[in-house]
């Protein structure tokens, strides 16, 4: 499929008088060269069904319906509709537009077990990945453009000052690459910090529903405040008792745990409380 006769996406925003709005953390990547890699980074896309939240302008859109996906666009700002609707008459059927917010879409709003591609709007990026992680979307995998910094704390490895709660629950149920690394000047407008592009692939064998809330609750509790020792970080969770089950130094703090220890915690606490 291909676009040849749209306009370029800096005139047709320029057209529509549309510009970024920063109450909704919008940054437009309008360079089809780059959406087009983010699109490849996502694997074989020929036939597969793709929620890409925030479309905005529809770039990635474009890259996403090129390489032979079927788009389900999430977008809550109205301004864009008109440039989504031009997108989806030439798109025979492969593009579903949806006005809303992504955080309050209710369940069975979005197919399970599709691959999310997204350049997600900075100040919502980290709520919506939680909740795609831990929630029953289940997607098959998620390529996801967040701020360069998110992108390293989602990575990180235990003992490094980005490693934390969203490292362990990421890494936890995922593998986690950094694969595109983007400069701010990529953007229209050119956001003050550098971002990346994270590809994230389930395990195989993914902790059950309740295993994984106890992982929440763990990382809570251990990261809320982690330059305290374990022992007393998770005391309302059995402090030294659970560290001893699974064999952890209680005197150890949060970023020194690495996950599959949390994982052994969380599993602990499961088994103790049913």
């Amino acid at each position: 499929m291909t676009f040849d006769g749209l306009p370029p996406l800096r005139e047709s925003l320029a057209a529509a008088g549309l510009a970024a709005r920063k109450s909704f953390g919008q940054h437009f990547l309008l360079d089809l060269n780059l959406t087009r890699k983010i699109a490849r980074l996502a694997g074989p896309l020929d036939g597969a069904t793709v929620i890409e939240v925030g479309p905005g302008p529809g770039g990635l859109t474009r890259a996403l319906l090129e390489a032979g996906a079927n788009v389900i666009a999430v977008e809550k700002d109205p301004r864009f509709r008109p440039l989504l609707e031009a997108l989806a008459a030439r798109a025979a059927g492969h593009l579903t537009l949806i006005e809303g917010d992504a955080l309050e879409l209710g369940p069975g709003a979005l197919p399970a077990g599709a691959a999310i591609v997204a350049n997600l709007p900075y100040n919502v990026a980290t709520p919506l990945l939680i909740g795609w992680l831990t929630g029953p979307l289940s997607p098959s995998s998620m390529t996801l453009m967040f701020q360069k910094e998110v992108a390293q704390r989602i990575v990180a490895r235990p003992g490094s000052k980005d490693y934390g709660r969203l490292s362990v629950i990421a890494q936890a149920l995922c593998e986690a690459q950094i694969v595109m690394d983007l400069p701010a000047r990529a953007f229209t407008p050119p956001p003050k910090v550098d971002s990346a592009v994270v590809r994230l692939t389930p395990r195989a064998e993914r902790p059950s529903p309740a295993i994984v809330e106890a992982l929440q609750r763990v990382t809570a509790a251990a990261f809320g405040q982690r330059r305290k020792m374990l022992r007393s970080s998770l005391k309302a969770l059995g402090g030294e008792a659970l560290c001893a089950a699974v064999g952890v130094d209680p005197s150890r703090r949060a970023e020194e745990v690495a996950v599959p220890q949390f994982l052994a915690m969380a599993e602990t606490l499961t088994n103790t409380s049913g």
